[in-house]
Parts: structure tokens; sequence; C-alpha cells
């Protein structure tokens, strides 16, 4: 069915969807698609989810592709949600799940966000894509462009994890590493975009790595039995993921798959970046710049976010917060849902799980809760030769 048209996030106007658009004209913010929710209600009901196939594409109803043959596919998607009773008991919660989105093609939950990015992307006509990138998000646009027979130029600052930077290299993409951190990375991504007509995929500078990512909210509430979590634990960068199941919610209340409720959602950060976190607590809209930013997490090291709006409105309007943790601690939580649920989790989700004690602490999650940590990604690609 496709969308009707892309939204604004900032104002709400509206832009037609059949073709190619990257940040709003009239506010410089994220475009998000819209669709005729009303209508898909019809007959997308979440009792036809059983027997589709296990890949994020069985939600195609609410993506953006229209015609079925675009659908790239990896096998993305429809990652274990793992019940970790143990992880639970040490975290001082209810229940624990672990959304082990490390299963997902190339070792993280990238693969979602650039199979549909790059699937819309080459159904309006692209032929070359570029995106800067901390490491994953630049092994899922190889992956995905390889698989769509389409180029791809990823820029990585240069002390990105060597296996992740070997890792694009085999997949075929034109790789270049830089000083300093993703938003340098952006700058030469920008530059080769109008110099030779790349199309730009960077994180929320383009309407449809969100959608992607938003699959993670379905599958939450497919997997839980027709349920949401008390809260959703999510360690933050850019910042895709959060707002991405945000949009989600509101799509499966507007077709009346669920009513009002939502999870707290939480974001979890490093105390050596943590611009949402400084924002959260100040009760600002926006979230300044993070000067100096350095994490041994890859995936966290963004110090500028342009969906931060977005973030900020999820987290306030759910109840829930924001927390930065340090990479000390990241490391030992890495540790601690190793070997108490047998996942190999990357720095990104220690940082998850070693939020929730402290969120406990200041009442954000309660021992009652069923709560939900992202690992969102393999810790197999940190692992250094």
């Amino acid at each position: 069915m496709g969308t009707t048209h892309l939204e604004c996030t900032r104002c709400g106007k509206t832009y037609e969807s059949e073709r190619l658009w990257r940040l709003s004209p009239c506010c410089e913010r994220p475009l998000y698609p819209r669709y005729d929710l009303d209508a898909i209600a019809k007959s997308f009901r979440p009792s036809v989810l059983a027997g589709r196939e296990p890949t994020l594409w069985r939600y195609a109803e609410v993506l953006p592709t229209r015609v079925p043959s675009f659908r790239l596919t990896l096998g993305e998607g429809l990652t274990p949600l793992l019940d970790a009773p143990r992880l639970a008991s040490a975290l001082g919660v209810r229940r624990a799940w672990v959304k082990d989105e490390g299963q997902n093609p190339t070792g993280s939950f990238k693969a979602r966000g650039l199979a549909v990015a790059i699937a819309r992307a080459v159904e309006l006509g692209v032929r070359e894509v570029a995106i800067p990138s901390a490491g994953n998000a630049g092994s899922a646009t190889a992956a995905y462009a390889a698989a769509a027979g389409i180029r791809a130029h990823v820029v990585l600052p240069q002390d990105t994890p060597r296996v992740i930077v070997e890792e694009i290299r085999e997949l075929g993409a034109e790789l270049e590493l830089v000083a300093g951190l993703i938003t340098d990375a952006g700058a030469r991504v920008a530059e080769g975009a109008k110099a030779h007509g790349w199309f730009d995929l960077s994180t929320l500078k383009e309407p449809y790595r969100v959608e992607g990512k938003k699959t993670m909210g379905y599958e939450l509430f497919e997997q839980l039995g027709g349920r949401l979590p008390d809260a959703i634990v999510y360690p933050t960068g850019g910042g895709t993921g959060l707002v991405g199941m945000w949009k989600a919610f509101e799509e499966m209340e507007q077709m009346r798959w669920i009513g009002p409720e939502r999870p707290r959602m939480i974001s979890v950060q490093a105390t050596g970046c943590a611009p949402i976190v400084r924002a959260f607590d100040a009760g600002t809209e926006y979230a300044e710049p993070w000067l100096d930013a350095h994490t041994y997490a890859a995936g966290l090291r963004v110090p500028r976010a342009v969906g931060d709006f977005l973030m900020l409105r999820a987290l306030r309007e759910s109840g829930g917060g924001a927390i930065a943790v340090s990479d000390e601690a990241m490391a030992l939580a890495v540790r601690q849902l190793g070997s108490l649920t047998g996942v190999f989790g990357a720095p990104e989700g220690g940082a998850a799980v070693a939020a929730v004690p402290l969120m406990r602490e200041r009442g954000v999650i309660r021992a009652s809760d069923e709560v939900v940590i992202f690992n969102t990604g393999s810790g197999l690609k940190y692992v250094t030769p």
C-alpha cells in the first residue's frame, strides 16, 4: 500500500511521498512517512501475523515500499526476546527481557533501518548511497547495498573497531576513514553527496531508516502476546530506534491494537557523550552538541542528533527518563549480561543493563516492573585481534 505522504516532525507540513526527500524543506527536521492507518486497520490485525515470514517485512502494510519485489531482505528482524529471570533478580525487577538485536544480519539492529531505507531508495531510483557511521550502520549499509546491487560509500572515524572496518571492506563498499567523530564523517559524506549525487543515509536525515527501526515496537507487542512492557531501556546515540518504537506505538493505537498505554522509555548514554541526558535534566527541547565526546561504545559516541527533540518528547511523554553510565560500568554489565543470560552483548547493551539499577534508585523503574532491555549489537563486533 505504501505511504500516503511525508510529514515534518516539527511543524506538521506535508510532502508528497513519491520523490526523494531528506530533511523537511520547511524546518530542516526529520520527515516521517504516514499511512492510511484507518484503511489498513480493516485487514491488518495482530491475528494475521501468524505464519508470515520471520523478517521485519511481516509488517509490510506499515512499511513504505509499494512494490513487493523491492522488499530487500537478508533475514533481519524478529530477533529473540529472551526471558532473563536471573538478570531480573540481579537488577531488582519483577521480570526482565533481553531483546537481542545482535542476531540481526551484520550483527546489530542497524540492519533494520538500512534494509528499509535502501529498499525504498532503490524503489525511488537511487543507485548510489553514502553513510557516515560509528561502525555498525556502515556494515549494514554495505551489506544491503550489495544485496540490492548498488554502490555504497561508507565514512568512519579512524578508531572504529577493526572487525567492523574489515567487514565493510569485504562487503564491497567504498570505505574512507577520517580523523574525529561521526560528525566529521557526516561532513565528509555531505561533501560527497553534493559533489557526486550520492543519496545520504545519515540518521533521521532521510525518512525511511526510522520505519525499519519502528518494527522493534511491533515485535515487542507481538512477542509479549499482545501487550507492551512497563519500561524499555534503550542505548541511545542517534536515537532512531527509540523514536521509531514511539512512532510504532502511535500507529498501533490508531489501528486500535492498543489503547493509550505506553512503556516508560529510558534513554541510556555514556558519561563521555550524553547530550540527551543533559538536555532531559535541563528541561530543554533540544540538546546542545557534546564537546570532546569519548566512549568505547562507538554507537553512543554521537555528539549531536538531528532527532534530539523527538527523543526528548518521547522520554517526557512516556514518563521515562535518561541516564548516563561510565565505560567501566558498561564493561562490567557486559559480563553480567553474559554470565546471567548467555548473551554476549555489545558495550551499548551493557550500558542498558547498567542503567536499570540506577533508574531503580531514581524510581523511574520499579521493583514490580516488566522491563525490556535492548542489546543493540553483538559483542563480537568489539573483539580486537
